[in-house]
């Protein structure tokens, strides 16, 4: 399946705000006329301490770039730049939510209801804070999404400038007036990777789960879909004539698919915290987690070891 793909859009600030509010649904219509378009969303900028921007959001990336490239988007622009609204970088580009480049810090907050005008002019402080630091290329803040959560978006041209943003004390003492308008405290956008693999951005670092942790969640879940397949998917095909070499090749690739995009995304869902790079980093988190899939480990030895009916050594093909 091929992932949603989104497109940001950062234009520098401008003295003519409702100029640019008239002139940006012009090419919001560009892109919602456009093949595979799925969302837009326009930035929070009436406070001149945070950055214009459009977001949009393709089915896939190739719908995306086909906009981005095409002529009816280029119309639109060339318009706005003869008003005097200029794009501040290159697009940015984040396919199936995934991890956005280095320098580019990316948040999720819930609002509480309510607090959103607190909660806007803490961003433009914390904007106001951050614009100070070398390399800071600017904020922006996107109003809620259809999950209803708001993201703020911090860039600067290194990752080590926004690694020390990310640790500086003036960050630190700005964040409680943010965390008081969220009904729960923020979150850096993370990534789950194939088979498992949780990705985050922590203090511009790219950090990934370990490799050991995904070796034994892929244990926890080949091993019964290997036991059930020999016993009713093997059979079947022996069954139908299919020789013993081409039965086994065809049910590694069901095998395969399986853990894909059914045992190892319920796998991960149930493990989020133990395999998350950061908030299961701690030797307490990960010596839990293992000890749980070491106990299901047994439970399904002993599920296998009991029931005769699933043992496919029983059966012939």
């Amino acid at each position: 399946m091929t992932a949603a793909a989104t497109a940001i859009s950062v234009f520098h600030r401008v003295p003519d705000t409702p100029g640019f509010d008239a002139w940006v649904p012009d090419l919001v219509a560009a892109a919602r006329d456009a093949d595979g378009f799925v969302a837009s969303r326009v930035s929070v900028h009436d406070d001149e301490r945070l950055d214009p921007a459009l977001e949009v959001t393709f089915r896939t990336e190739d719908l995306l770039h086909a906009w981005l490239d095409g002529p009816a988007r280029k119309l639109v622009l060339d318009e706005g730049e003869s008003l005097g609204y200029f794009r501040a970088s290159s697009d940015l580009v984040i396919v199936g939510g995934g991890v956005p480049p280095v320098g580019v810090g990316v948040f999720l907050h819930s609002v509480a209801v309510g607090k959103e005008a607190d909660f806007e002019a803490a961003q433009a402080r914390i904007a106001e804070a951050t614009a100070a630091f070398p390399g800071c290329e600017g904020t922006v803040l996107f109003p809620p999404d259809l999950a209803g959560e708001w993201t703020s978006l911090i860039r600067f041209r290194r990752g080590h400038q926004l690694a020390a943003w990310m640790r500086s004390r003036e960050r630190a003492e700005a964040l409680p007036d943010v965390r008081a308008n969220l009904t729960r405290d923020f979150s850096e956008v993370t990534r789950t990777a194939p088979f498992g693999s949780t990705v985050r951005t922590d203090n511009g670092e790219t950090k990934i789960t370990p490799g050991w942790k995904i070796a034994m969640l892929i244990l926890l879940t080949l091993y019964p879909s290997v036991m059930l397949l020999s016993r009713f998917f093997g059979p079947a095909l022996g069954r139908l004539g299919v020789g013993p070499g081409v039965a086994l090749w065809l049910s590694q690739i069901v095998s395969v698919a399986a853990l894909q995009w059914l045992f190892m995304p319920a796998a991960s869902r149930a493990f989020r915290r133990w395999l998350d790079p950061i908030d299961g980093a701690s030797l307490r988190v990960s010596l839990a987690g293992a000890a749980v899939i070491v106990v299901l480990y047994a439970a399904t030895l002993l599920l296998f070891a009991s029931v005769k009916s699933l043992q496919f050594w029983d059966y012939g093909s």
